[in-house]
């Protein structure tokens, strides 16, 4: 066993694990040790003391995957950021790796970023198609906005369940900042029929939508799923 699973065996809470493992029923019971996300964040930050390798993949266990990702996530140069965060990304398994990868560096390079996301939508690869979906959900709804985002998420094919939940999302968040142009989506039907039911069920429940909107929303479910 390395330093660094010998420290996260010493932080585990049992009951912890067991409520991840229900959470993200995907990846193995074994290899979730349980470690709860502050002591994660706080050893991410003393890392150096454990000889912890960027290089060193892939890790056995969950936690040592989310803590390769906050690590990743406090690289100050903007080219190492995205060279490392690429490959992690091939080695992510899990929705909740996926969405704790927030690196603040982002917001200082919008410009370099949104083509990074645009090859990272293309790549074909799960992971790497939730994760970009996620960078235009939180940097590219307001400020940053165009319309040609919604294009690029409404045309993504693919039938693995967590990208289409995260396509899901991001229009329910869409349809929040940016009504007027998102709820066209949704009137004419351009999104893949569970996304759309998906979309429309996430938004209803944000208190960020007016009752009239969702009152709206509800007249604009497909009532019968098909295929």
């Amino acid at each position: 066993m390395t330093d660094i699973q010998k420290k996260l065996f010493s932080l585990q809470d049992i009951s912890y694990k067991e409520f991840t493992c229900k959470l993200i029923p995907n990846i193995e019971p074994n290899t979730v040790i349980g470690v709860r996300m502050p002591e994660l964040r706080k050893l991410s930050k003393q890392i150096k003391e454990y000889n912890f390798n960027l290089s060193d993949l892939p890790h056995k266990y969950y936690e040592e995957n989310n803590l390769h990702g906050l690590i990743i996530c406090n690289i100050k140069d903007y080219d190492k950021l995205i060279a490392e965060l690429s490959q992690f990304l091939d080695y992510v398994d899990n929705w909740a790796t996926c969405d704790l990868l927030n690196p603040k560096l982002f917001k200082k390079h919008p410009e370099n970023l949104i083509n990074q996301v645009k090859i990272w939508l293309n790549s074909g690869k799960t992971y790497h198609i939730r994760f970009a979906i996620g960078v235009l959900l939180r940097y590219y709804l307001d400020d940053m906005f165009k319309t040609e985002y919604l294009d690029l998420v409404c045309n993504i094919k693919n039938e693995e369940y967590y990208v289409k939940m995260m396509v899901a999302w991001y229009f329910a968040e869409a349809l929040t900042k940016q009504y007027d142009f998102a709820i066209k989506y949704i009137t004419e039907q351009k999104l893949d029929k569970f996304i759309h039911q998906k979309a429309i069920q996430k938004a209803i429940d944000s208190h960020r939508i007016s009752n009239e909107q969702k009152i709206f929303l509800k007249t604009l479910r497909i009532k019968k799923l098909q295929g």
